[in-house]
């Protein structure tokens, strides 16, 4: 038997999450195929067939994929389910809306957001808002996973291209339809795959003052923005940058919180960066506990002197 495992995408590029989905996958021990699911994504499943240690590329390609809507997708790998011992996709919001479903069609239960394996059957996954680590043995016939790629490091691409495969999409769902989506465009990088994120809190006061002090660093540094929980209610910055529990999860090389507290839900978004900066001018603020450096200021003085060394 063999894994699948579901490629995440925005219908023009593979995401950096498939790589690092690959890594956990294949230490399940199974050869890993890859899924390719959308419409027009024959160059994303040519990219998925470089990347190292995949056995073979699977694409179905038609327009009810083209949203990945959580029917169809299930759908589609529902009827492949039976040549798979493991069904995995990466933990992005596509995946954690179709493979629940998936789960649930197959009667087995979802091991979500796995963080380690541990063996073939037995992996760590985080609880309680990253505060535990939860050890779990499936003796399920069939593992359903998501893989939280924060966690892991990508597999590298490399010259050699596993053999693609098409199969046929599935037909049009009378349970959902797509019927539109309202993004918002970038020229810094993508929040969850950027080596440097900068990110900003309730102190920053205002949407206009998060924008004038975040986005000259962030520039300065080729940063992600990213934002609290606290700041996203505020109105200070819109849904797409929070980080955090109900976020999304990130562990850049280079995390920098300003005015962040490190409420518990913040904290499990983005405890695992590889060097965390704190800039908090309450001394007892809880994101010093975990801060690698921690500057006791206030913010405000603090990012125009950060730009005044960087010149």
């Amino acid at each position: 038997m063999a894994t699948l495992l579901i490629a995440d995408h925005d219908g023009a590029k593979l995401g950096d999450a498939t790589a690092k989905a690959l890594t956990a996958a294949a230490l399940v021990g199974h050869p890993v195929d890859i899924l390719v699911a959308g419409e027009n994504v024959h160059a994303i499943a040519e990219a998925a067939a470089r990347l190292d240690g995949v056995a073979k590329v699977l694409v179905a390609d038609g327009a009810t994929l083209a949203n990945l809507l959580a029917e169809p997708l299930a759908e589609l790998v529902v009827g492949l389910a039976d040549r798979y011992a493991v069904i995995a996709a990466p933990a992005s919001s596509a995946m954690k809306n179709a493979l629940p479903r998936v789960a649930a069609k197959l009667d087995v239960m979802q091991i979500s957001e796995v963080t380690a394996v541990v063996a073939p059957d037995t992996f760590e996954r985080p609880i309680y808002a990253g505060n535990a680590i939860e050890t779990v043995r499936s003796r399920e016939p069939k593992l359903v996973m998501t893989i939280r790629g924060a966690a892991f490091t990508a597999t590298a691409s490399g010259d050699a291209s596993a053999p693609i495969e098409a199969i046929t999409a599935p037909g049009a769902s009378a349970a959902s339809q797509f019927l539109g989506a309202d993004l918002t465009t970038s020229t810094r990088p993508e929040l969850g795959s950027a080596r440097i994120i900068v990110s900003g809190g309730r102190a920053l006061g205002s949407a206009e003052k998060f924008d004038a002090v975040l986005a000259p660093l962030a520039d300065k540094l080729g940063a992600a923005v990213g934002a609290s929980r606290a700041a996203v209610d505020s109105g200070y910055a819109p849904n797409d940058l929070q980080v955090g529990q109900t976020g999304k999860v990130v562990a850049p090389e280079l995390y920098i919180a300003l005015g962040i507290s490190g409420a518990i839900q913040h904290l499990a978004g983005m405890k695992d960066s590889k060097i965390i900066v704190a800039v908090n001018k309450d001394p007892d603020a809880p994101i010093f506990q975990i801060a690698d450096y921690g500057l006791e200021e206030d913010l405000f003085t603090a990012v125009p002197a950060m730009l005044e060394a960087l010149k």
